[in-house]
């Protein structure tokens, strides 16, 4: 069996690993990147490209203020105190320096986004996520510390005779190899979107939902660290993200039309859900819904209050991909969405009764997205109708980690030389989800997990 060696190894090609790879070269350790497919990115790439920080010269430009403890306070109330807190507070005592960090390495940030769930103020910075992963590709491999493997799936994880994880088999062009790591190991192979029954086993009500995500997310990460006996947490949190267009293959991203002032209908023509929550809780709303699926319902201003720079609120491109439902009038309109006609009606009637008046409507929305924004009336035709189902994007539930991003066992002990980084850790988002924080928490633990490669269990550099 052929042998090589490095100081670091890195299992995984999206967004956290190379922010590892890149942060571990510069420390001046020679890393190489495993890439189970025929190109890098994964879901980080697929991404709506949304990274939430706090306390940036782009939010001080729109004199937005915000702080990492805000940020830390809106995170664990968006994860109903399910989250580790020494996680987040890891995030957000070290993501205003990756901030700074990314942009040193030529990741261009667009603008602040306003229509993001779960924030108290805007913190939403939008990138092109793909072009974010190539950027820092690029620069990890300028150091000439970092090479890249593609076609190399981790089969197994190596250890050395006193337990410490020494390595991976890799199956690399039909042949089977062992890569040592002098140092560490990082698992950054996303979660486990493409696997079918790993979703059914952990959570059966998304059976019948749209998945979406890297094709190497299939659990590798995952298995091999249950083989060495790694914990597991909010693997019950797993949840879709509202606002997939239910037969459509083509645009793979969510539309959040509620977010600036629609609302969602059931096929039985009534609101279920305060539109305003997080994407996550919309979805699990909409899932438990007739077939699943519900129509997001807007009037001629809410069309044309979105924003063609950013995925989920382009509303105009994917009305002129003929995915909106469209008529004169609100009858007509349930007559081309099958929903009866009365209660529909009656439905939107009340709602635009308690905004004119100052009334909380029916779920207790009070907002257009958490805490932000005015609500609207729907009464100015053409009146819109885009279907909507639930799409698993991402399972941000996985292994045990600490504060050094160590993973952690059964027992409570760090499993050492094994660190993880990205979808693959659990117990960071808890129980819903921030915008932004999934692309986040990838390049704040992806580069705090490369500085600590050299002594995992040490400071973080």
């Amino acid at each position: 069996m052929k042998h090589t060696t490095c100081d670091f190894l890195v299992i995984g090609g999206g967004l956290a690993g190379f922010c590892a790879a890149l942060s571990a070269a510069q420390a001046g350790l020679q890393v190489v990147v495993l890439e189970k497919t025929a190109q890098t990115g994964g879901s980080s790439a697929m991404s709506g490209g949304c990274l939430a920080f706090a306390g940036t010269d782009l939010q001080l430009r729109h004199g937005i203020e915000d702080s990492a403890q805000l940020l830390f306070s809106d995170m664990v109330d968006v994860g109903k105190g399910e989250c580790d807190e020494s996680l987040v507070r890891l995030y957000t005592d070290n993501q205003l320096q990756t901030f700074e960090w990314l942009k040193s390495h030529g990741v261009a940030f667009y603008d602040v986004i306003e229509a993001a769930s779960g924030q108290s103020v805007p913190r939403v910075h939008n990138v092109d996520p793909a072009d974010m992963v190539r950027q820092l590709q690029r620069a990890a491999l300028a150091t000439g510390n970092v090479q890249v493997w593609l076609h190399s799936r981790a089969r197994r994880l190596l250890r050395a005779d006193n337990g410490r994880v020494s390595g991976a088999s890799v199956e690399l062009e039909g042949q089977t190899l062992e890569v040592s790591a002098r140092h560490a190991v990082l698992l950054a192979s996303g979660g486990f979107v493409q696997d079918r029954e790993l979703i059914h086993r952990f959570a059966p009500q998304y059976d019948n939902a749209v998945f979406i995500g890297g094709e190497g997310n299939e659990g590798d990460g995952l298995r091999m660290a249950w083989a060495l006996g790694a914990d597991v947490r909010d693997m019950s949190y797993i949840k879709g993200t509202f606002g997939k267009h239910p037969i459509d293959e083509h645009n793979h991203h969510a539309c959040l039309a509620v977010y600036k002032g629609a609302i969602a209908v059931n096929q039985e023509g009534k609101r279920f859900v305060d539109e305003s929550q997080s994407y996550k809780l919309l979805g699990d709303a909409v899932m438990q819904q007739s077939f699943g699926v519900g129509y997001q319902i807007l009037d001629h201003a809410i069309m044309h209050s979105g924003d063609n720079q950013i995925r989920i609120l382009d509303f105009t491109r994917r009305l002129e991909e003929g995915l909106f439902v469209e008529a004169q009038s609100l009858e007509h309109l349930a007559r081309l969405i099958d929903v009866p006609q009365d209660i529909f009606l009656a439905e939107v009637s009340a709602y635009n009764d308690a905004v004119r008046n100052g009334r909380t409507p029916w779920f207790g929305r009070q907002h257009l997205v958490h805490q932000h924004g005015e609500l609207r009336t729907i009464e100015h035709g053409p009146f819109y109708a885009y279907p909507s189902t639930a799409a698993v994007f991402g399972t941000y539930c996985g292994v045990v980690v600490d504060a050094h991003l160590r993973v952690i066992d059964v027992f409570g002990e760090p499993v050492e030389g094994l660190l993880a980084a990205g979808e693959m850790i659990g117990g960071f988002h808890g129980a819903a989800y921030m915008t932004g924080s999934a692309l986040g928490k990838a390049a704040v633990f992806g580069r705090l997990a490369g500085a600590n490669a050299r002594t995992p269990g040490g400071e973080l550099s």
